[in-house]
């Protein structure tokens, strides 16, 4: 084993790592939400921020954390994100209120955006081998899927012996690892260190996004006046963003990507992954307890074909990655998962857990090729030195859309007459918002060769053209 091959396959590890860790704890909670819920004491609205918390971490740092990692380094970011996270998960594991510990996963939320936001850059500064991008898309994809599907199963079998805080000890001690491992990855030098840090821009950005998240949020909680003061910040905080902009001296992102129309395709699939398949099976963990009678363990295990076949699939896919166009895995990927959606709709009172299965299947397979495609297309979208900041931008529109899906699910589950009903309902509307996402994925690069809308822009590297470059 050569060299560049021995240090990509260990940094390649340490990535794959952290991916599966932040989406334990993503994901955790979607298994034993009525156990926290119960021993938080919460509310109404606290129950549903307990779900979205970490969305809004994630949603209001990813793109920070990748702008700032491509300035200053990325394992600088990394080693700050997993720090965060230890200390966040073990004050989740103390805490006895429902506020502090929607606090904490907040700051959990921002830990991992630190290692999600730099770990496609880690990978791309030890190189951009074609090989070595197309494997980088296989064992992040897995790592999403396989976290996803373990999470539940966790929390839920925690649930057995009343030991829920338990995992969030065992999360502290998997971010305390992965920051001994990145600690021994060698420190490369900042792509862009000469660039000049827009400050205002940061904040501005950060808090645009958390007021916008939070609104959507307490849309679900049913707190309309709170909700609508959020919106009217976050349409503030924005315009106040663009401004700053459009004629301050620094810049958050180089606005030319914003041309790049397979960016932007991958931007909106990131979006339509989050309002689609993840806030459906963000709530089919409650449909299946609440109208189906499982426990939260036969819960976290029926999310689990779903996630696990993804992480499956994902590895499936591994042969197509290098001869499949980035657009058949965007396009495919949202248009199979809208048709899982689609399979897991239409139940009927009486009808078994398992008519969800084909469904949960189908998704799951379609997410393997989406997720392949999603990793692969935000760093190949973008230029070698924004590699953070294009897997930010990207990771961002997914959270994001997930906020928006769930505030959806909540208000189309509140207004059927039961749960059947009401996860009918969700599966037909995040089948349709699939279906959307992957039409304007299509149309943005339906012209081949085509990357940017408008001349002048320049084109960024396809894998195919990429040379290896020592680490």
């Amino acid at each position: 084993m050569n060299r560049l091959e021995s240090s990509f396959g260990r940094v390649l590890a340490t990535v794959a790592a952290s991916t599966l860790v932040a989406m334990l704890a993503y994901s955790g909670p979607l298994g034993n939400a009525v156990t926290l819920n119960t021993a938080l004491r919460a509310g109404p609205a606290s129950a549903t921020w307990i779900l979205a918390s970490m969305s809004v971490g994630l949603a209001a740092a990813l793109v920070t954390a990748g702008v700032v990692a491509d300035r200053i380094g990325h394992r600088r970011v990394f080693l700050a994100g997993a720090a965060v996270f230890v200390a966040a998960n073990l004050a989740c594991a103390v805490i006895a209120t429902a506020p502090l510990f929607v606090a904490a996963r907040i700051v959990a939320g921002i830990g991992a955006a630190g290692m999600i936001a730099t770990g496609l850059g880690l990978v791309a500064a030890v190189s951009e081998h074609d090989g070595h991008r197309a494997r980088t898309a296989v064992w992040w994809s897995s790592s999403m899927g396989a976290g996803i599907a373990l999470g539940p199963i966790l929390t839920g079998a925690l649930d057995l012996v009343e030991a829920w805080r338990v995992f969030y000890l065992v999360l502290a001690a998997a971010g305390a690892a992965l920051w001994v491992s990145a600690r021994r990855i060698p420190a490369q030098p900042p792509h862009n260190p000469d660039r000049a840090q827009s400050v205002l821009g940061f904040v501005l950005l950060t808090a645009a996004l958390s007021a916008a998240v939070a609104a959507l949020v307490e849309v679900r909680a049913r707190d309309a006046g709170l909700a609508i003061a959020l919106a009217v910040a976050a349409v503030v905080l924005t315009a106040a963003l663009v401004a700053s902009q459009r004629y301050g001296s620094a810049r958050l992102v180089d606005s030319v990507l914003f041309r790049r129309r397979r960016f932007l395709s991958a931007t909106v699939a990131g979006l339509g992954t989050g309002i689609g398949i993840i806030s459906a099976m963000s709530y089919s963990g409650t449909f299946v307890v609440h109208g189906l009678g499982l426990s939260t363990l036969q819960a976290g295990g029926l999310l689990a074909v779903w996630a696990g076949t993804s992480a499956v699939a994902a590895l499936g896919f591994s042969r197509l990655a290098g001869v499949v166009s980035g657009r058949v895995h965007l396009v495919g990927g949202l248009a199979g998962v809208a048709l899982g959606l689609l399979l897991m709709s239409g139940m009927s009172d009486g009808a078994p857990p398992a008519r969800l299965i084909p469904g949960f299947v189908v998704a799951g397979i379609a997410s393997g090729l989406l997720n392949t495609g999603l990793a692969r297309e935000a760093i190949a979208s973008v230029p070698a030195g924004d590699a953070a900041m294009g897997s930010g931008v990207n990771n961002t529109a997914r959270y994001v859309g997930s906020a928006l899906g769930i505030t959806i699910a909540g208000v189309l589950a509140a207004g059927a007459p039961d749960a059947i009903a009401g996860w009918n309902r969700i599966a037909l509307a995040a089948a349709v918002a699939s279906l959307v996402c992957a039409a304007g994925a299509g149309l943005l690069t339906l012209r081949a060769g085509a990357p940017a809308i408008g001349p002048g822009t320049p084109t960024a590297p396809s894998p195919a053209s990429s040379q290896p470059r020592r680490g």
